[in-house]
């Protein structure tokens, strides 16, 4: 028991900061950081009294509704500048050219200075000699297209004898060359740019990757907007229905004071209230965590006061064929184009692994001027008539190449695999084309049923209004609900037609997406032809 309250006591030991904001790193070094668990005789509950909170708390929540209004152009906005998810994407794609940046600097010039200083010692028969000797090199590196690399430099090289000698205490000689090596047959050709082939590649999809972020999450946050919107319908539908059945209670009491109905009916159209209330409160708490899931999404604090506005974008439905609409998303997806140049990498993969099989025939040389030989300190005094070369031609056979072997296959059965998953993602691509294209014409077509089914429940609601008193209560309720229903199956389906056309556009790849993060319309997306009817379906 007592090691138990320890290891509560260590898990207690968090500092006061542990709840803030942002997390801190003053404990980053231990090997053990601390951890704020209280026991539970330390924690504190408040039970809620005979009158609860919880009416009180979700009236206050549903009035904060009414606070800072957001239009769905707002949202655009407000989710590219803090979204967290946003700034991830636009993290990997910088990432991807900062090894862009990294490579591009591997095959610029490069400028190195080295300094050495040595201690020697030379003994002979007891009598030892001792020499400082301080080298610096100065020397500039560049690589060459098709492989190997050039160097110039400047040695100068002192030396200190510290005992007497004959020749003299101090020498200091400097030494200009230029040397070089160049691969003839492997490593030569383009497999020497490799890294920075691929990585200038790698930033051209992440770019295209980025670019289909921004669009499907412009349709993401879009779809939660609409989410909200349809919420927020619902509550009005189900405070209409509320109100419909207090009078309907109302009536009903006084029916049974009449003398016209039973009591129990009364009980009756109570319960059938207090249903409606619940049910109230129930449709305003999901709404509340929408809210406040959407906030966090946005990047904001679930503090923050925040309440949508109407909805603005209005985008018709689009009048093409499915195979009009497969030959542009064939064309115009990014992350399609992603995986036909990936295939082009697996080819070349194959090549540079071929490439590798090769004996090695690399030259290699060197030109150098020294300083005069006859001078002690030759300081800048270089003689080019001392001048020296040398090259030379190196060949490597390859005795043992089972590695390499190895790799050629792996790289060809790699081909073979990114050619299957171009395919199936052009597939795909054609197959969710269609589909996206069909869904606009079934919303479109559910939602004229469902505009539909609430003129005939509206018609009937009103024709019962004049003769209530005649109709027993069920029916009134029976009516009430079914406009209900039918109510929220419209605004069901006019979030599918609107999530469908976004969906489309995304699937199609011709959704744009301006700077700050709102949606661009296109050329024919007028705001006069967005309540035309929509063609003939394309299935």
């Amino acid at each position: 028991m007592e090691s138990t309250h320890s290891e509560a006591t260590h898990l207690n030991g968090w500092a006061a900061g542990a709840g803030s904001s942002s997390p801190k790193n003053e404990n980053a070094t231990e090997s053990r950081p601390p951890t704020n668990n209280p026991l539970a005789v330390e924690l504190r509950y408040d039970a809620a009294g005979e009158v609860s909170e919880a009416t009180r708390r979700l009236a206050v929540e549903a009035h904060s509704r009414a606070v800072k209004p957001y239009r769905l152009s707002d949202s655009f906005r407000e989710a590219q500048r803090s979204a967290r998810e946003f700034r991830a994407a636009e993290d990997d794609y910088l990432l991807a050219a900062i090894r862009v940046l990294v490579q591009r600097n591997l095959w610029g010039p490069r400028f190195f200075n080295d300094t050495s200083a040595r201690l020697e010692g030379f003994g002979d028969e007891g009598s030892f000699q001792h020499a400082a000797s301080l080298v610096n090199t100065l020397r500039a590196t560049q690589r060459l297209p098709n492989g190997g690399s050039i160097e110039a430099s400047w040695v100068v090289r002192a030396t200190e004898q510290l005992r007497e000698q004959a020749t003299g205490r101090y020498t200091q000689s400097s030494r200009l060359a230029i040397s070089g090596e160049i691969p003839l047959l492997r490593g030569a050709g383009t497999v020497a740019q490799e890294g920075l082939i691929q990585a200038e590649r790698d930033l051209v999809y992440q770019a295209r990757t980025f670019e289909r972020f921004r669009r499907s999450f412009l349709v993401s946050i879009a779809g939660d907007y609409f989410d909200l919107v349809q919420s927020e319908a619902r509550i009005r539908n189900q405070e209409v229905q509320l109100e419909s059945l207090r009078r309907l209670e109302t009536s009903t009491r006084a029916r049974v004071e009449a003398g016209r109905l039973d009591a129990f009916q009364t009980g009756i159209a109570t319960s059938r209230v207090l249903a409606g209330e619940a049910r109230l409160r129930g449709l305003q708490e999901t709404y509340t965590l929408q809210l406040d899931r959407f906030k966090v999404r946005l990047g904001l604090s679930p503090e923050t006061p925040f309440s949508i506005s109407e909805i603005d974008l209005n985008i018709p439905e689009p009048v093409i064929s499915l195979e009009e609409a497969t030959a542009i998303a064939l064309s115009l997806r990014l992350d399609l184009q992603n995986q036909r140049d990936r295939v082009g990498d697996s080819m070349r993969e194959v090549a540079n692994r071929r490439n590798a099989l090769l004996p090695g025939l690399d030259l290699d040389g060197t030109v150098g001027v020294p300083t005069d030989s006859d001078e002690r300190v030759g300081s800048l005094s270089h003689d080019p008539d001392e001048l020296d070369y040398s090259i030379g031609l190196t060949l490597s056979l390859p005795l043992d190449r089972e590695e390499e072997r190895l790799n050629l296959r792996s790289s060809m059965i790699g081909l073979n695999q990114s050619r299957r998953e171009f395919e199936r993602a052009r597939d795909n691509v054609i197959v969710n084309v269609r589909s996206a294209l069909r869904n606009i014409d079934v919303a479109k077509f559910q939602l004229d049923l469902a505009e539909q089914q609430v003129k005939i429940n509206e018609r009937r609601v009103q024709g019962q209004t004049l003769k209530k008193d005649q109709l027993d209560p069920q029916v009134l309720v029976d009516t009430a609900n079914e406009l209900l229903d039918a109510q929220n199956n419209r605004d069901q389906a006019r979030t599918d037609l609107r999530n469908a056309i976004l969906n489309y556009l995304l699937e199609s790849d011709q959704l744009r997406v301006a700077r700050d993060g709102t949606f661009e319309p296109l050329p024919g997306m007028d705001a006069d032809k967005a309540t035309t009817p929509s063609a003939q379906p394309a299935y």
